[in-house]
């Protein structure tokens, strides 16, 4: 059955800079993920909040196309709304947690897609959408 998937930017480093390290080989379950995404005709959603994050961490906007256009196929851009932004930041602070994490929860769970994260500020964010492991979807 086709799902949608939405990727913290973490995981999109994981299989951008193939992070494995010791006893967590992240970059080979982001590559495996994706495989089985495509497989299963299933869809990655991605936002301006990846975006925005993938250039911090560096990237230019030519990088980060150049690498999409190959997922192109199983890809959604989705555009966080004012009102998501609003409430992430309200949350942030609530909750002590990175503002976009909590965007990133929104976006999920807004465009009822299951998060894919490894970041521990998620349990901080059940009660808006359930993180999900790579390891634990292939």
């Amino acid at each position: 059955m086709a799902e949608k998937f939405y990727f913290d930017t973490s995981i999109w480093l994981d299989f951008f800079e193939d992070r494995d390290e010791p006893n967590l080989p992240k970059g080979r379950w982001a590559h495996e993920l994706i495989n089985k995404i495509i497989k299963s005709d299933s869809k990655i959603l991605y936002s301006d909040n990846n975006i925005f994050e993938l250039k911090v961490a560096g990237y230019s906007t030519y990088e980060i196309e150049a690498i999409l256009i190959k997922l192109k196929p199983i890809l959604i851009f989705v555009e966080s709304t004012e009102k998501e932004v609003g409430k992430a930041k309200d949350i942030a602070l609530r909750r002590n947690i990175p503002k976009r994490d909590a965007l990133h929860a929104l976006i999920a769970r807004d465009n009822r897609a299951k998060l894919v994260s490894l970041d521990q500020h998620f349990k901080k964010l059940l009660d808006i959408t359930k993180p999900n492991r790579p390891q634990d979807i292939i």
